[in-house]
């Protein structure tokens, strides 16, 4: 009998809607259970390409007796952290302060008034490396509950006191200056790769917004040793395993420090900021390894991710069908010079071995290896290297292909809709600047109420039960502006408006300045979460300061500037210190450093081919966080054409930075080079 995740629209609560878990959602009405039979709550949070997740599912969740267990001494409540991340913020917060590190699964048990007494992650059927048997743990929690309450009581009671006691209040601290970025620089130089491009040690995660960072400090200070770090990072990442080198698109991370052999779910969030960080790549050196990656995986992210309603879902699995019904890792990926020499014969299948890296011994396990582009001596002619490429993409169709998340979370599909609004515009692919406008559509009419709320999730048309976070407000706010200044439609500066003025009345301390990843008015846990450092994707607070920051450019609004101002206090704090966990606020800062600089260009029309010069030359700007506004004069689409006239009958542009304009020009050479000062 189906348990009571049937019904929800996350397909990671559907995994478990079979188990023999009697399963409750994250609700008041699980936890009144809890108290009404006097046990625990086993908290259990994942997310749906998980490997992790899908192992102790299989040995545990799916296991009879576990259940039986779980069902007379626990209420157990599963939760989706892509849906939750209020939530999973919480309670892994709780989990990191206790055990020193985190992770998914994460396993938590509660008392009735969801304060937890003990952490794990995943926990195996049996005692395996010295961590106890899932078993072991249940029957120890269970018997501390029974014998030993007021003890659980009084470390629950700590946990949460402890919690309360986080707070960050760097709000009202000042902007960051050259002094902090020039030291964020120096942080990062320390801690650079040099031989492998990349920070730290293995496993080795894509630095998006510390790219984006680098990439911006470039172009506002001329510092060659920044633009260095993120085309060699940007390099290496390309041409090893973690880039999918058929079908394009990057996996979530690698485990090695070479970027060989990655974790092979793919996301959305990750695929969405490298999509942009190549796009700006290449906006600033002309590479052509970045042109290439930017739009291949824009590609993947339309091919791959793209839902029927016009979103894009979540993720997809690392494992799938190895062809023997054995669900395996990366086995949708991987290649043995066998398997090449089937699809390619013997002579082709040699080139692909050399050009991809394919070796007897693998890279990967039993023989398989991952493809990467190793730098090699000697040529590959280019036309039998795509065809090699396009007869192993077709093969590779063929097997099972991992199981999609297909839920649309706002957040992600913000920070999509951006990268391919920009990555269409600076490649002249309007496909790519129509599947932002249809996403942004489906946020319009799906996850926006008639008071501009977000809901964070929806999946096949329907609008999830969630709250959007202060996260989901930040990108889509940000997506919204990139669509403004891409397409000259000013509707979409006026929903990023929308959106912004939630920001500051509802997720915003109106003494401090501080953000909160949840509103005022959201559902109260334990603690209200507050984090500015980026995780995966950049923090709700970092986002948040970039949107305000971005709206106000557009808009000469003083409450959003002051706002973004203040938020950016805690990347004065925290920028010299962890520069790798602070990357999009110490983008947003470089920004707040330049200006923003605010481009209006006026014409005849959008379609004028004067006016398109001059736009497309203002998009490709590398001035940090500039803002675009395109348009005839006097219209009303955008406040920043207001008073603002053609110049003897031609195209024009004009440019301002801290209240301060040039003369306005109808050169493109001149734009050119006004953006690039």
């Amino acid at each position: 009998m189906p348990n009571r995740l049937a019904h929800e629209t996350s397909p990671y609560l559907l995994q478990h809607a079979d188990n023999p878990v009697d399963w409750w959602p994250w609700s008041e009405e699980a936890f009144d259970e809890a108290r009404k039979r006097n046990v625990p709550v086993l908290l259990s949070i994942g997310y749906s390409s998980c490997h992790w997740c899908h192992v102790m599912a299989h040995e545990s969740f799916e296991d009879q007796e576990t259940a039986e267990y779980l069902n007379a001494h626990y209420v157990s409540v599963k939760v989706d952290r892509e849906e939750r991340p209020d939530v999973d913020a919480v309670y892994m917060e709780a989990v990191q302060a206790a055990t020193g590190q985190g992770g998914w699964p994460m396993t938590v048990f509660l008392t009735p008034d969801a304060e937890p007494f003990y952490f794990g992650t995943y926990f195996p059927p049996a005692p395996r490396q010295g961590m106890p048997s899932f078993r072991q743990v249940l029957q120890g929690v269970h018997q501390a509950w029974d014998e030993r309450r007021d003890e659980v009581t009084e470390v629950a009671g700590k946990i949460v006191r402890d919690l309360a006691g986080r707070e960050i209040s760097y709000g009202d601290a000042q902007t960051p200056g050259e002094e902090e970025l020039a030291q964020a620089l120096l942080g990062l130089t320390r801690e650079y790769d040099p031989q492998r491009g990349g920070f730290g040690g293995a496993p080795k995660f894509p630095p998006s917004m510390v790219l984006e960072f680098l990439l911006r400090h470039h172009a506002r200070t001329g510092a060659e040793g920044a633009l260095q770090m993120a085309g060699d990072t940007c390099e290496r990442m390309a041409r090893g395993g973690i880039y999918d080198q058929l079908g394009g698109g990057f996996a979530r991370y690698s485990v090695d420090r070479d970027w060989v052999v990655p974790h092979f779910e793919k996301m959305l969030y990750d695929n969405a900021l490298l999509c942009r960080v190549y796009a700006h790549l290449w906006r600033a050196t002309g590479s052509e390894l970045a042109r290439r990656v930017a739009l291949e995986t824009a590609d993947f992210m339309v091919r791959e991710l793209r839902t029927n309603e016009g979103g894009f879902a979540s993720a997809l699995d690392a494992d799938s069908d190895d062809g023997t019904g054995k669900h395996v890792e990366g086995a949708y990926y991987v290649w043995t010079p066998e398997q090449l020499r089937e699809i390619l014969g013997e002579q082709d299948a040699e080139l692909a071995a050399r050009h991809f890296g394919v070796t007897e011994e693998g890279t990967f396990e039993e023989g398989a290896s991952v493809l990467q582009l190793p730098v090699r001596d000697g040529f590959v002619d280019a036309g039998k290297a795509a065809s090699v490429r396009e007869r192993l993409l077709a093969a590779r169709s063929e097997r099972p292909a991992p199981g999609r998340d297909d839920k649309v979370v706002a957040a992600w599909n913000g920070l999509a809709i951006a990268a391919l609004a920009e990555t269409g515009a600076y490649f002249d692919r309007p496909d790519l600047i129509e599947a932002a406008v249809a996403a942004a559509d489906l946020l319009v009419r799906l996850h926006l109420d008639e008071q501009a709320r977000l809901t964070r999730t929806s999946k096949d048309g329907h609008a999830g039960a969630n709250a959007g976070v202060l996260e989901d407000y930040a990108d889509v706010a940000e997506g919204f502006l990139a669509l403004a200044s891409v397409t000259g439609e000013g509707v979409w500066l006026e929903f990023a408006g929308f959106l912004v003025d939630h920001v500051l009345a509802r997720f915003t301390d109106p003494e401090s300045g501080s953000l909160y990843d949840t509103a005022a008015d959201a559902e109260r846990l334990i603690r209200r979460p507050q984090d500015p450092t980026d995780n995966a994707a950049p923090s709700g607070w970092s986002a948040a300061a970039g949107a305000l920051l971005g709206y106000a450019a557009h808009t000469g609004s003083e409450p959003h500037r002051t706002a973004a101002e203040k938020a950016l206090g805690v990347v004065k704090a925290l920028g010299p210190r962890v520069p790798r966990f602070i990357g999009w606020g110490l983008a947003v800062a470089e920004a707040a450093l330049d200006g923003p600089r605010e481009v209006a260009v006026v014409g005849r029309s959008l379609d004028d081919e004067g006016t398109r010069s001059l736009h497309r030359t203002a998009l490709l700007g590398t001035a940090p966080g500039a803002v675009v506004a395109v348009g005839v004069p006097e219209s009303e689409e955008f406040p920043l054409l207001s008073g603002r006239p053609l110049v003897g009958g031609e195209p024009a542009a004009y440019v301002c930075r801290n209240f301060t304009c040039d003369a306005p020009t109808t050169e493109v050479e001149r734009l050119r080079a006004v953006l690039s000062d």
